[in-house]
């Protein structure tokens, strides 16, 4: 049942929503509702199987987890791109991958989130099964650990062993700051059990009386009086509704968070009235200038006899710009459903320096949106992606005994998106900035976006992590009384 009012509704129980859930409603005194539009899980056991096993990502076409958007990578390639749609969200169906951003990440974020002031709340967020010390935590809700290379699937291992004889370094803690290089990836990943946000944070505390969380439920629009966020208005399986708020969180991710906004009225002023939008607030940067990962895959064939994988990625190379992914298996055996036969190297452009927007369906902006990404319209992004792929190319020809020979095929890899897509309400104090430095929207009291949407831009590495981090880090400050009124 679907209370008519909560002193905190959270729209959206993906990976930041289920952080914030949780820890807002340690004030038994403090409502809280989450509004998911999704599937929704009582327990641990009855999530389902496929969201739980770290081996498969339940992302194909048929999945009854993911929702899509259509996309538009460059103007010759057209792709789509799905987006988890159950409770915790992409982080309960993604490759488990709990790598953080670097510290020069935060060079484009506000000095409040330097990575010296934002070190603890990682901490806090992790139980790392590697490494203590003051880079780890050792008492947080997510488990962190590593394949160690002598357990590594021979894919993984070879392909470390061909980096370092290529001259990078081996590195032993990819969260750690220090050089590029080599090393294990960092997972949140438990006795081969994918441990979401929602199985960390949220699960244990679902019989608390001031929490409710409901699914199925589609938030249309935020109720806004004057300044200030009233409510939420949802469609759900009794019809469309409106629930009170003292304040609202938007936490439905880098596609939904924006569009959700423009329909409640914020926005790019213009392109709210050409949608027939009455647009309340301009706010130009909505839905603009996001960057996400291009990842080019490159094509090759296993040799036969090999292990099956039980994670999809155990090592990756990082240089300055670039990414490169060893997937042990391919995708069309951890994707149930994805078509794609052979196994692939990816090539991740880390830094991209192309933007992409979000463009609203004229028809019905409710509709999903098409993401324009605009890769690789810088000429360095090209460059430097093509560069990689030569890179890529070199390090699997020394994958001996691993990969057949002459079947690397460069020339028949694709264009595709890492789905780390960041920056399209990002955080600032300049005129296309939406939220300020606390995620509070610029212009609108007791409403607020916290996902990957406020990110200046997508970190070089993963978002997972400094998602979870940022949750608890806004999460933390309003426990305390500030900077939220909730």
């Amino acid at each position: 049942m679907i209370p008519a009012r909560a002193d905190v509704v959270i729209v959206g129980g993906g990976s930041c929503g289920c952080v914030l859930a949780a820890r807002l409603s340690d004030d038994p005194d403090r409502t809280v509702l989450v509004l998911e539009e999704g599937a929704v899980f009582g327990s641990v056991s009855a999530v389902p199987k496929e969201i739980r096993d770290a081996a498969v990502l339940p992302v194909g076409p048929e999945s009854p987890w993911t929702t899509s958007f259509p996309a538009r990578l460059t103007p010759d390639v057209d792709a789509t791109v799905t987006r988890g749609r159950v409770l915790g969200g992409s982080g309960a169906v993604n490759g488990a991958y709990f790598v953080r951003a670097r510290p020069a990440d935060f060079a484009s974020w506000p000095a409040s989130w330097s990575y010296e002031q934002v070190l603890p709340y990682f901490r806090a967020t992790e139980t790392d099964a590697d490494f203590t010390g003051d880079l780890h935590g050792t008492s947080g809700p997510i488990p962190v650990a590593r394949v160690p290379r002598d357990r590594m699937h021979p894919l993984s291992r070879a392909f470390a062993d061909a980096a370092e004889r290529a001259g990078f370094a081996s590195v032993a803690d990819l969260n750690a700051p220090g050089p590029d290089g080599v090393g294990a990836v960092p997972s949140n990943v438990r006795d081969g059990t994918r441990v979401s946000p929602f199985l960390a944070y949220l699960e244990p505390v679902l019989d608390r009386p001031n929490l409710t969380v409901v699914g199925g439920v589609t938030a249309t629009r935020v109720v806004i009086s004057g300044d200030r966020a009233r409510g939420v208005e949802i469609a759900g399986p009794d019809g469309p509704r409106t629930v009170s708020a003292g304040h609202v969180i938007v936490a439905a991710g880098a596609v939904r968070s924006p569009q959700l906004l423009m329909l409640s009225g914020i926005g790019p002023a213009d392109e709210l009235r050409r949608l027939g939008i009455d647009p309340l607030h301009d706010l130009p940067g909505v839905g603009r200038e996001f960057s996400d990962h291009p990842e080019f895959t490159v094509p090759y064939r296993f040799r036969p006899g090999l292990p099956p994988h039980t994670v999809l990625l155990e090592t990756v190379l990082h240089t300055e710009n670039l990414e490169v992914r060893p997937y042990t298996a391919s995708f069309g055996a951890a994707i149930p459903g994805s078509g794609v036969p052979h196994p692939v190297l990816g090539v991740v452009l880390t830094r991209p320096r192309s933007r992409g927007r979000i463009v609203l369906d004229e028809r019905d902006p409710r509709r999903p949106p098409l993401l324009d990404y605009r890769y690789l319209t810088d000429p360095a992004d090209r460059t430097t992606l093509e560069e990689g792929v030569r890179l890529a190319t070199d390090l699997l020809a020394g994958v001996a005994g691993v990969v057949e020979t002459g079947s690397v095929d460069a020339g028949n890899g694709r264009l595709g998106t890492s789905l780390h897509l960041s920056g399209t309400c990002r955080m600032g104090d300049d005129e296309h900035a939406v939220v300020d430095e606390w995620c509070r929207v610029r212009g609108t009291d007791r409403l607020s976006v916290v996902d990957t949407s406020v990110f200046p831009q997508a970190p070089s590495r993963g978002p997972h992590a400094t998602a979870v981090m940022l949750a608890h880090r806004v999460a933390t400050a309003a426990k305390v009384g500030l900077p939220y009124p909730v």
